[in-house]
């Protein structure tokens, strides 16, 4: 829907065993819907969060192709806000333009650099696990909240000290065009 912002997590096929997934849904099973969804959420971002399955993402030449993705259409189709590009999955805040849904957008991305990212490998076959997993921002504490824990998933799964150290996210663009905007303007050259 235009307007309403999204947090979306997608992952690489094989990051998720669907045994494991099976395995929770029959332990959560007694508990209430929300509760349920909730503490199946948290496994599923711990689990990611651990690099399982092949982690192509790791890869430089990949992880630059759906960072390049990401920004290609920020401000035209929608407006990203934060994300990060982790070793087997994606999480993405943005709001989506008028014309625009996060289905679309999904696809775009997801359909883009799994072509992208086959053709590198010179591999043929499912990339992305289908379904992405998408929530809408409810307020303003919902959205610092969404912003704070994708920018800090890097340092959380171990893989960097402090959210701006890992390449593939805004909190590094955000910190370097930071740090770019506060570098001292080159004196002017004295022509007399």
């Amino acid at each position: 829907m235009p307007g309403l912002t999204q947090t979306m997590t997608f992952r690489l096929f094989d990051s998720m065993p669907q045994a494991v997934l099976e395995l929770w849904s029959e332990e959560l099973r007694s508990l209430p819907e929300k509760e349920s969804d909730l503490e199946r959420r948290k496994r599923i971002d711990a689990y990611l969060d651990q690099g399982h399955g092949s982690c192509f993402l790791k890869d430089d030449r990949l992880a630059v192709i759906v960072h390049n993705a990401l920004l290609y259409y920020d401000s035209l189709r929608y407006l990203l806000h934060a994300w990060v590009v982790m070793p087997n999955h994606v999480h993405t805040l943005f709001t989506p333009e008028a014309g625009w849904t996060i289905s679309q957008i999904s696809h775009s991305w997801k359909s883009y650099t799994a072509n992208e990212c086959n053709r590198v490998l010179a591999r043929k076959g499912e990339f992305w696990q289908r379904e992405p997993f998408d929530r809408y921002i409810r307020n303003e504490q919902h959205f610092e909240n969404a912003v704070r824990y994708i920018e800090h998933n890097p340092v959380k799964a171990g893989l960097c000290d402090k959210p701006e150290d890992w390449r593939w996210s805004s909190a590094y663009l955000s910190a370097h065009l930071r740090a770019q905007a506060s570098l001292p303007a080159e004196p002017a050259e004295d022509h007399t």
